[in-house]
């Protein structure tokens, strides 16, 4: 009866180590309003995050979608390293989701996650975020 006991614990742990853990996504997902309409930013670390010298290069999967189209892309974005959090800029032209002019982002790289902390639109310069 004992052994019994001992038996199924010990089964149900090795099946759970047996079993690959799905890895959790590292994305983060914004909707702005971008001249009156919903804009949808999702940016997700697509892979292993590595440093060159005083850089740390972040694979990204990018996409973008509004009610007028839809854009992705995937690149490698370089942060300054050794910072709790590093910012670069980021050029977006509306004409790949259906609308006009050109939204200028700060992006930001903490936490092993990049996500967008500013937004400007010109012409204009208006602040959307």
């Amino acid at each position: 009866m004992v052994a019994r006991k001992i038996a199924l614990p010990l089964a149900l742990i090795a099946a759970l180590t047996a079993a690959p853990a799905a890895a959790q996504p590292r994305c983060t997902r914004e909707v702005l309003a971008v001249g009156g309409a919903p804009v949808t930013f999702v940016y997700c670390v697509a892979g292993l995050v590595r440093s060159e010298g005083d850089e740390v290069l972040v694979p990204v999967s990018a996409s973008y979608s509004s009610p007028g189209g839809a854009f992705s892309a995937t690149r490698e974005l370089h942060f300054v390293g050794g910072e709790g959090s590093s910012r670069i800029l980021e050029s977006l032209d509306l004409a790949h989701i259906g609308l006009t002019g050109v939204l200028h982002l700060t992006l930001v790289y903490a936490g092993g996650m990049v996500r967008v902390e500013g937004a400007l639109l010109t012409p204009g310069g208006i602040t959307i975020k």
